[in-house]
Formats: structure tokens, sequence, C-alpha cells
């Protein structure tokens, strides 16, 4: 399958996952065509019409780009089957019913071109007995795919084999859901509800099971097994309430249909508050009732014995808490374990029922402990997984305390742990090491997939007791300060890379020393430069600090306002030079710099990102130019490239009057602030549509480095400089200014942003000038120095 490449998609289903798988597609900028039932009067394929036109108003966002809705087709499965044969990857996504599926397949089975590769979105149904609905040439090319809701934002996609599914097909599948949808891969065995919901809504239901035991509210539940145990925010029963009650309980069912002799089985009873619930039509969000209901601004809890709602008033217990917020995890449960108070005795259970199941069923469900813990961690928001925390608890301690409670009749089972557990290799090292995962089916560590897709990923997702391998440690240090981290990855030392390291992603003056550092290092020695700025939390403003520390000590110059004023505007000069200067250098630099980005990049972050020769950015990244607070204007060259680009957008169409698309910009930097993500952050301006967005988070550096390779390879040159930008003048800003006063007739911005957007409409159009003038970048920059001092110093 070496040219194969999945050029257009179907989609079966146009339901909630089937619509939203297909969108996800989309953004990967592969058409799709979206089947649904034929209506029986009007258009034939109004269901799915209505599914893509719903897919634009929802919340969050399915559609990177709500443009990008035109390229999914609707279609009915009465008159359209014939387009399947254009599709190169079809996905059924219909309900999950057996029957339902298995005659779907009949039908459309005739119409799958020979090559196509064929998928089941199933949470839970055997994917061996829906394949023997299907003709004999496309068993090889059938397996399952679970994708986790939402598609686009879930990064778990579990993956299923049939006993006749083509290794190769698998493996090509695997490669496109990683590196076109940026998905988490996860190999699952064709057992009820795969890894991640069998081991997840068990742990719910022992959840639920423990919390009744100990006489705990629904309210006080969600307080202690939410973000405090490294757990989804939504904790237990908010997360029903998301998921939906009636679909938990199918999911619950399933367990119970297909799993008749687990010794857990007792466990799979469906609680008595849930199916209550689900007879009231109580079914959680979707019906604006569940576990939770909000009346006005108030949150109400279900009260489990007067059936009714009442004020949430979550009161965990301070003791308890307490212990939560140590660090030290064999300390915490041991803690726990031994404490009187039935809270700590519930969290201690729930634990210990996790680390229960999921060693007695690791065997029968996954491949490896791995597979495990990245399943919950990727599909369920845990920080760890249980087999993490397990062994970060310190392995055979917490075997000891698991044994016991079995045998002391503590447990919700009898069932021993599996002798693996107490034995040999694991009982010494834990289920992770170096070596790789315990797998009890082969009965030793396995290492991680060495598919040629991974080797992009320069640092994989970690798992504990493997190692952590992230920007912080990998590869090879070159210089490292309290700054910043210049290191080169394995395989490619020709490519020096800097890796920002202040908290928030602060850009300080130490910061900038470090990246002139790195940019004159990387001329001397190197190809290229990366700058690292692929931290979550990266939020990239300028430390202003300093400048408000040279207002302060101007404010302080003896009592004439004249010498007051001069003093500080001379300092904030110097200090705005500075930051000035260094993007200077990176855009400038004879080596190609690569501007590696994800998470949140405002401010100084996005100036900084925008003088780089590429940008390699995450697709869910947030950009902006406008720092987070308003009455700052952007003066690290913002401004400056912003009239450069727009001067260059308007030479291109050979348009004298720059001015649409300054009015363009300007409305969009403050109408949105920030961009909702990579691909609406190139429609505003702060990306180049050149730029490159990727979907997978762990392939950013690799790509980062891949691009900065190719610009070298290509006898990379920088921008020649002392061009000049031709300005709109004093009729443009006019322009320019009524756009702005617009906005604040119409209450679109603030009373402080719109000072600033006044500001950065005389900068960008070269103030009072006549239209055509021609100015240096220098001149910009010291424009943008000027009225950044001007609005800061202002009473």
């Amino acid at each position: 399958m070496e040219n194969f490449k999945i050029r257009k998609i179907a989609v079966l289903g146009a339901g909630v996952m089937g619509a939203q798988i297909a969108a996800h597609c989309v953004n990967a900028q592969i058409p799709v065509i979206l089947f649904d039932l034929a209506t029986k009067e009007g258009p034939k394929n109004t269901i799915a019409q209505r599914a893509i036109d719903h897919l634009k108003k929802m919340s969050p966002a399915p559609l990177a780009d709500a443009q990008a809705a035109q390229y999914l087709q609707a279609a009915n499965y009465e008159t359209d089957l014939s387009l399947l044969q254009q599709c190169d990857l079809v996905i059924e996504a219909i309900a999950e019913r057996m029957d339902w599926k298995q005659n779907l397949y009949k039908q459309v089975s005739p119409y799958i071109a020979k090559h196509a590769i064929f998928t089941t979105n199933t949470s839970g149904l055997s994917i061996n007995i829906l394949a023997k609905s299907l003709p004999e040439d496309l068993k090889p090319r059938f397996c399952g795919v679970h994708f986790f809701n939402p598609p686009r934002y879930m990064h778990l996609v579990e993956l299923i084999a049939t006993n006749q599914t083509q290794l190769e097909i698998f493996e090509y599948l695997e490669t496109f859901l990683v590196t076109y949808l940026g998905k988490g891969v996860v190999h699952a065995k064709d057992t009820p509800n795969f890894i991640a919901n069998r081991v997840g809504v068990f742990g719910m239901l022992a959840v639920m099971i423990e919390a009744k035991k100990y006489g705990l509210p629904f309210d006080v539940v969600d307080e202690l097994t939410g973000s405090r145990l490294g757990r989804a925010k939504s904790a237990t029963y908010r997360t029903a309430d998301v998921v939906g009650l009636d679909t938990l309980g199918h999911v619950i069912k399933t367990m119970q249909d297909g799993l008749p002799d687990d010794p857990f089985f007792s466990a799979y009873a469906l609680p008595e508050e849930l199916s209550g619930l689900i007879a009231l039509g109580a079914l959680g969000q979707k019906t604006k009732a569940g576990f939770y209901k909000k009346e006005g601004k108030q949150i109400l809890v279900f009260d489990s014995k007067s059936k009714q709602y009442q004020l949430s008033v979550a009161q965990a217990d301070p003791e308890v808490l307490a212990i939560l917020q140590g660090n030290d995890m064999k300390v915490k449960l041991q803690l726990l374990r031994t404490s009187t108070n039935p809270q700590a005795q519930f969290l201690w259970a729930i634990f210990r029922d996790i680390f229960h199941y999921s060693a007695f069923h690791l065997e029968s469900i996954a491949d490896s402990a791995g597979d495990i813990d990245f399943a919950l961690r990727w599909g369920f928001g845990w920080s760890q997984g249980p087999f993490e925390t397990w062994q970060a608890a310190g392995w055979q301690i917490i075997a000891q305390w698991v044994q016991a409670d079995i045998l002391a009749g503590r447990a919700l089972c009898a069932a021993p742990l599996p002798d693996w557990v107490l034995h040999n290799e694991v009982a010494s090292n834990g289920v992770h090491t170096t070596l790789g995962s315990w797998s009890p089916t082969q009965k030793q560590y396995v290492a991680r997939s060495n598919l040629p897709v991974y080797r992009k990923q320069i640092c994989r997702a970690p798992l504990f007791g493997q190692g952590i391998c992230d920007n912080q440690n990998a590869g090879q240090t070159v210089q490292e300060d309290l700054f910043s981290r210049l290191w080169t990855a394995s395989g490619y030392e020709d490519v020096l890379i800097a890796t920002l390291k202040t908290k928030g992603g602060v850009i300080s003056l130490d910061v900038l020393s470090g990246l002139l550092n790195a940019v004159d290092l990387a001329q001397q020695r190197y190809q290229a430069l990366v700058i690292d700025v692929s931290r979550d939390s990266f939020s990239g403003g300028i430390d202003y600090a300093p400048l408000l520390s040279v207002e302060a000590v101007g404010s302080g110059v003896a009592n004439n306002p004249v010498n007051k004023s001069a003093e500080t505007a001379i300092g904030l000069h110097a200090l705005l030079k500075k930051y000035q200067a260094a993007n200077m250098v990176i855009k400038y630099s004879t080596v190609p710099v690569v501007a590696a980005v994800s998470g949140v990049v405002i401010g100084g972050g996005c100036e900084l990102i925008s003088h780089a020769a590429h940008r390699v950015v995450h697709l869910e990244s947030m950009v902006g130019l406008l720092p987070t607070e308003e009455k700052y204007i952007p003066t690290s060259g913002g401004i400056k490239e912003m009239a450069w680009q727009a001067a260059m957008v308007a030479q291109a169409y050979d348009i004298s009057d720059a001015t649409p698309f300054l009015k363009a910009r300007l409305i969009s930097t403050f109408r949105a602030k920030l961009s909702k993500n990579a691909i609406q952050a190139q429609r505003l301006g702060y990306l180049k549509a050149s730029d490159s967005v990727v979907f997978n988070a762990y392939e950013l550096l690799g790509v980062a480095i891949a691009q900065a390779q190719q610009l070298a390879y290509g006898a990379y040159r920088p921008p020649m400089q002392g061009g000049l930008i031709s300005v709109v003048g004093g009729a443009g800003c006019v322009e320019l200014l009524e756009a702005v006063q617009q906005l604040y007739d119409a209450g679109s911005i603030t009373d402080q942003a719109f000072v600033c957007a006044q500001a950065i409409a005389k900068v960008v159009s070269g103030g009072g000038l006549a239209v055509g003038s021609v100015l240096t970048e220098d001149d910009f920059l010291m424009f943008e120095r000027e009225f950044f001092v001007n609005l800061l110093t202002s009473v």
C-alpha cells in the first residue's frame, strides 16, 4: 500500500458521532460524503444535510473552519450508493444495534471500491461478529475504529482488528489516524466495550457502588473524584450527565450481556439511582436534567432520598482534601487506606477497585499495560492511567494492600490478583520499564509500536516508569539556563532547538538573551534553528514588569513633569528596542528559523513567531496579536509586520491602496483578539497560508525540524534588509479610524481597546503622511515605541 492515499471518505450515519467524525475528516482537508436514510417527502438528502448545517452551530465546534462545511456532501442510501465507489475509506457510524449494522453492510458492500478500507465506529460491539455480514473479499479490509466524543477534541481512537483483517490495512489506518487526524491510537482486543469504556465505565460503576456504601451524595463524590484525583474535571456524575444517562446505561448493558462469566459481573448491575433517572426521562445535559440540573445560575443536584433536586453544596472533608494535596502517591494512598474517615475509605476503595479490575482483565482486553493507561488518559481525561498510579505508589506494597482487601472480602469480587502481579519481573520492576510495558499474553515487556509514523514524534507520549521524554530532557543538551534550553534531537543534529522554560511562556529580557544566543549559535554551527513554543500553557506575552518599573522610576524624577516624562520615555524606548531588535535578528538570521507552536500564543509571543521564516502550528493553537492587557499595543514589530503584509498583498494584486487589507486585519484583530484554532489564525492573518498546521501535537517538533531542514536544503536566504513599506497615509488613517469608531459604537470593543485600536490605526497607516509614502522597518518600529510610550505614560 505504498502509494495508497485516502482522497475521499464516506461516513455512513449522520447522527452525533457520524457527523462529527465527518467534520474532523474535513478539518484534515479530505472531502467527505455523509450518508443517512432518505426522507420520504421532500429532498431525499434532508437528514444528512440538516446534520451538516447543524455542525456549523455546535459548541465546541466540530469544524475548525465553518466554511469547510462546503466539502461535506449529503447523500442517502436509496439513490446515492454508487458514490461509495469514489471513496478510499468508508466509516460506518450508525446506532449501536448489531442487526442494523449488519443489514446496512449487506446493502452497501456491493458498492464499496475494491481498494477501499471499511471500518465500523462502534463503542463495544463485536467486530468479528459484524464482519460475518461482509463478502469474503471485503473482510481483510474491515476493522473497528472507535472514536470518542467529541471526535475533534478527544485524542483517543481504539483500533480493533478481526481475525481476518490484513495487517497492512491495519497499519495504514493507524498511520492515517495518527498523522492526518492527530489521534492517539490504542490497539484493543475484540471484547465487549474494548478498553477505555470497559475500564472507564467500570471505574464509574465502582465509584457509584462505593459512594452508596459510604453514604456519600453525588456532589461530594464529584468534588472528590475529579481534578483532585487527576481525572476529568467533570468527575463521575457530571461525566454521566455529559455522556447521557441512557448512553451510559447502554454501555453498561453491553457489559451485562457480553460478560456473564466475569467475576466482576455483579458490579455491572445498573445502579438504582441511574435507572431511576432514566425512567424519569432525566438523561443528563441533553434533557437539561440528570444527576444535576441548572436553574438560572444555580446548580441543583438530585437527592436520591427525596427524589427532588436541591441546591448543590459539595462538602468534601478538609482532612481528606489535605491528604489529596500531597505529592507522594504512596503516602497519599496509605493515609486514605488507614483513615477512619468515610470519604477517605471511599477513595481508597475506588483506587483498589480500579487496580484490581485492570490487573485481572489486562490479558483479555489489551496487548499491554500501556494500552490501558493510554486509553484512560486519552479517552477519559485521566492524568495517569491506573497502572501508572499503582506503580508511582510502589508496585509491591499496593499489590499487597489490594490482595489483603480481596482476602478480607472488602473488594468488589473475590477473584485474586493474577500471578504476574505478585511474582517475577513485574513484582520487582512494575508494569512499565525502559524495555516497554508488561504483556501477560507474551509474558514479557513489549516495546511500543515502531511504525514509521512514530518517527516524527521526537517526544512521544510518556508513561510513568518508562522515563519521561519531553522537550526539557530529550536529545542532547547544548546549553541550558533557567530561561531556555538549547538542544538537538537524536538523528537531527544539524538543527538547533531552543525551548523556552519561563512560567507561562512569558518573554522576559532573559528569554530574549537566550534567543539571541540561540540564533548566533545556529548561524555558527547549525543548518537551522527551531524555536520551540510548544508547551500547552504557553501564553507568550511580554514581561511588562521592567517597563512598568521604568515608568515608576520616571515618576520619581524631581517634581518637574517635563523631566519625569522625558526620563520615563527614554527608559521605555530603550527597553522596547531590545524586544524589537531580537525579533529583527530572528527575521534576518542567515539560517532559517522555524517556530513550533501549540497552546496559547498571544501578544509578544505572536509577534515573535511572526518574524520566523516559517511556523508549524498545532491545529488547536490559539493565536492573537493583542496582549492580555488592552492598555498595551503590540510593540515588538507586530504592527510593522501587519503593514508589511498588507503592502505585499496589495502589490501582488497590483493595487496601489492597501487600506482595505489593513482595515480587514484591524477589525478582525479587535473582534477576535484570539483565534480559536490555527486555521482561523491563518484567516485572521496571525499565521500565513503557507504555514504548516499539524493535527498531532506529538508530531509538532518533528515536522518543525523537517521544515527547517527543507528550508536549509533549498539554499535558504533571509529577506533583504532595507526594504521600504508603502503606507496608506492620512487618507487611509481616516478610513481605519472610522472603522474603529464603528466597532466602538457597536459595543464590540471596550473603552481601553478603543484607545489602543486608534493608536494601532495611526501606526499602521504611517500617520499623516501622503498616500504612497514609504517608510523603513525602523520607522515603523519607532512609531510602535512612541505610541506605546504615550499610552503607558498618559494619565
